[in-house]
């Protein structure tokens, strides 16, 4: 114990005082002291009994069998392959149109490219403008701009914010539902061989 100045001895009597009046046990260690007795001090309480260590049952469920690993770009492949089957899309891409006269590109691309591409568009994507302004209108980018949503042209010079005119409103996709590829997933369309 440190030792004690005459300011600390004072407010230990006087809190002394107040606590032999109030408390009964301690008035009676007072004096015990007093008297050259030691003072009878409260038993600790005993430390409870260590509860058992409960056990908690955890149900495992067993375990899905591993997909197989998908080749890279397999969706991009499957959906080109979708396009190429409503649409015939690899089929003309992939003709040599330097003889054909516009009049036929017109019509192949009207009755076939162009109504099955839609369709398969349609049934597997949902689109939206990124920017959902009438095209023509004048608009501000502001900084911080997604560079990859929105494309700047022309007269490109400083920082943001900028204001021009909006040209195309640009596309993004809010919904894809391309089923998985079935077999090899590098097949956009499959071989063809017809049998006498």
């Amino acid at each position: 114990m440190p030792p004690m100045s005459g300011l600390n001895r004072f407010f230990l009597a006087f809190v002394a005082f107040f606590k032999v009046w109030f408390d009964r046990s301690f008035a009676e260690g007072v004096w015990a002291l007093r008297h050259g007795s030691s003072p009878s001090l409260p038993s600790a309480p005993a430390p409870e009994a260590a509860q058992p260590a409960r056990v908690q049952t955890v149900e495992t469920k067993p375990s899905e069998p591993a997909k197989p690993a998908r080749e890279p770009g397999a969706e991009a492949v499957a959906l080109l392959a979708i396009l190429q089957r409503d649409g015939r899309l690899v089929d003309f891409l992939q003709e040599d149109l330097a003889g054909a006269s516009d009049a036929d590109l017109a019509a192949v691309v009207r009755s076939t490219v162009y109504e099955g591409c839609r369709k398969s568009i349609a049934a597997h994507l949902a689109l939206a403008p990124v920017l959902d302004k009438p095209e023509g209108a004048m608009i501000t980018v502001e900084a911080g701009f997604d560079p990859a949503a929105i494309r700047l042209t022309g007269n490109v010079v400083g920082n943001p914010p900028f204001r021009g005119t909006l040209k195309h409103r640009g596309w993004k996709a809010t919904k894809v539902t391309v089923p998985e590829p079935a077999g090899d997933g590098r097949v956009v369309a499959p071989a063809e061989v017809e049998l006498p």
